[in-house]
């Protein structure tokens, strides 16, 4: 299971970037099997980049960063 102090560290460093965008990104859950759940927030709540948002740069960068990360997906 991914460390959710790890998790939340890395979230921090990527909030600046959405943040110019103005959007912005908060850590709901990790889960036991790796999955770390999000809420997308501002201009990236309901964006049709979203999707994009989440996997090639949220997921990338904390399976990069955090060991054990396998996905990432948003909160209902």
């Amino acid at each position: 299971m991914p460390n959710r102090e790890d998790v939340a560290a890395v979230l921090e460093l990527i909030r600046p970037s959405l943040q110019a965008d103005g959007g912005d990104v908060s850590l709901v859950d990790v889960q036991e099997d790796g999955t770390v759940v999000v809420e997308l927030q501002g201009a990236c709540h309901g964006c049709p980049m979203s999707q994009m948002t989440l996997a090639n740069g949220i997921e990338r960068i904390l399976k990069d960063r955090v060991p054990g990360v396998v996905k990432v997906v948003p909160a209902e």
